[in-house]
């Protein structure tokens, strides 16, 4: 079924002149990504898309190296720069562990949820048991929404209120993850 087709079916609650200009906007949309794929594909390994919460189309993509993974996004709303939107900074602490060093980017956009579910497709595809991580003193100020967002991932979360820390612990391969 074609994008036009798609938003005719869609017409009895939207007038025609709007559904022009939405199809206009998916097929610019649709443009850019496969520009914006080329582009990063040409130094990193695309690893999907997905579409965020506010349904952004985001490219997913990943660094890895012997001793380091790095899953990042671009939202495809510009032109490719050469740099990501979010990303999570892992480290492989041996054969069964990834070790999450550092989540950086935009908070309440949907990304980390993108990113996470992509971290533990690489950990399930490498045969990684458990991906860990700690919650430190700098994160203190947004300590809360750090323990609903691993939760919310099936993490165990372990926080340490009075010295102001804590550590997380997943199994990617646990049915509910």
């Amino acid at each position: 079924m074609s994008f036009q087709s798609l938003f005719l079916a869609e017409e009895d609650t939207r007038n025609k002149e709007e559904l022009k200009r939405d199809l206009e906007e998916l097929e610019f949309q649709l443009y850019r990504m496969q520009d914006n794929m080329k582009e990063i594909a040409r130094k990193w390994q695309v690893i999907g898309i997905d579409q965020t919460k506010e349904d952004s189309w985001v490219i997913v993509y990943k660094e890895k190296d012997e001793d380091s993974c790095k899953i990042m996004l671009y939202e495809c709303d510009t032109a490719f720069r050469g740099e990501w939107d979010f990303s999570i900074h892992a480290k492989y602490e041996d054969n069964d562990t990834i070790f999450i060093g550092d989540i950086k980017g935009p908070t309440n956009k949907g990304y980390g949820s993108i990113c996470m579910k992509h971290l533990k497709e690489v950990a399930k595809e490498q045969n990684i048991q458990y991906i860990t991580g700690d919650i430190a003193e700098r994160d203190w100020d947004h300590v809360d929404r750090l323990v609903h967002f691993y939760e919310k991932h099936n993490f165990e979360v372990d926080i340490d209120q009075h010295n102001k820390c804590g550590e997380i612990i997943c199994r990617p391969f646990t049915e509910e993850s």
